[in-house]
């Protein structure tokens, strides 16, 4: 897989902005947990991941972490080229959930982009409005359903992303991205337990019954 196939809008550029994407690309193998962006005052670059996921996310005035949305194969992340769109400064960091490979196009390099393509600003701008559609569901999520709901759709969205019932995933890291404390988190998860929903042992959640998680979460 290069990088052409995966940049939704490389044939829309010309040669010569083609060449100048190509002559600035820059690849990147990070670790698990390896912070890529952090704050509106970072600018590191357009990302666009070849393998992996990534977590955007931010932090509460009391220190706890909420996840706004993952970034997977093929995904492209604008918070953190954020310096060129003015409309983007917020204090979110980016993290790895897993080990990712990916391409860096320099921010300065996608701004001429966007200054001279219109496809390329239009692109920009529908990537912008999913983002911001992302946020939008979060809170609503945050305002009207209750932590159970959130927690056994957490679940279900966890099993299809990694192909698996059983996920090795700590009652903290749930926490995290629903932006609660772990407490509330290790609680539920009992609860979802002796509802025969769930296995908990040391590090790992096994879903049991995916049918009443999923009734749970669709009443």
């Amino acid at each position: 897989m290069d990088f052409q196939s995966c940049f939704t809008i490389w044939n829309q550029l010309t040669v010569p902005q083609q060449r100048q994407v190509l002559g600035s690309l820059s690849s990147r193998s990070v670790k698990k947990g390896t912070v890529l962006h952090s704050g509106s005052t970072d600018c590191a670059g357009l990302l666009l991941i070849q393998s992996g996921q990534l977590r955007a996310y931010i932090l509460s005035e009391e220190g706890r972490e909420i996840t706004i949305y993952r970034l997977l194969e093929r995904d492209i992340c604008l918070f953190s080229a954020s310096c060129i769109m003015p409309s983007l400064q917020s204090d979110v960091t980016i993290e790895a959930e897993k080990d990712t490979d990916l391409w860096v196009i320099p921010a300065k390099v996608y701004r001429q982009l966007m200054e001279e393509s219109a496809p390329v600003s239009n692109y920009t701008n529908e990537l912008m409005a999913a983002r911001f559609s992302e946020v939008m569901w979060l809170m609503e999520q945050i305002m009207w359903k209750s932590m159970d709901k959130r927690v056994a759709a957490f679940l279900l969205e966890e099993a299809l992303m990694e192909g698996a019932d059983r996920l090795s995933i700590t009652h903290e890291a749930i926490a995290n991205h629903l932006g609660t404390h772990r407490e509330v988190i290790t609680r539920m998860l009992r609860y979802f337990q002796t509802e025969g929903m769930v296995k908990l042992s040391r590090g790992t959640v096994e879903l049991l019954d995916k049918a009443k998680l999923s009734a749970l979460e669709h009443p």
